[in-house]
């Protein structure tokens, strides 16, 4: 049972991110570029930029290489998660840029350890990864 909830929730996941980045490209398109489209075309150009490459690297890889393409996805996101999380601490603790809404000194606290944390797993994940542990 675990392999099929673990597909049914990376299959969420790969929807929910598909889905972000259209929107996101979209808000770019028109709200940074100017690039007036229709509807269903700009659909299809973000929603196209977002899933080419997955495609692509699917027909490469086939399905043999998936297992080890599907950890290495893992490994950077894994690696990105503190270049969001640690600026995202650090924003909320000052009261310049957030005013009334500037996190309290205990949640300040535990959301800089939990940074700490994972800035430390993915110190020995590259650690490991060095030394051919993975």
């Amino acid at each position: 049972m675990a392999p099929a909830l673990f597909a049914v929730a990376l299959l969420a996941c790969g929807l929910n991110s598909t889905v972000t980045a259209t929107l996101a490209g979209q808000a770019v398109m028109e709200g940074f570029l100017r690039i007036r489209l229709q509807p269903w075309l700009r659909r299809l150009v973000t929603r196209g930029i977002a899933i080419l490459p997955a495609a692509g690297v699917t027909l490469i890889y086939g399905s043999d290489g998936m297992g080890e393409l599907l950890i290495l996805t893992q490994v950077v996101l894994s690696l990105q998660l503190p270049f969001a999380v640690v600026p995202l601490v650090l924003f909320t603790a000052v009261r310049r840029k957030m005013g009334a809404l500037t996190a309290q000194s205990l949640m300040v606290a535990t959301a800089a350890l939990v940074a700490f944390v994972i800035v430390a797993l993915n110190l020995k994940l590259l650690w490991d990864f060095s030394q051919g542990a993975l």
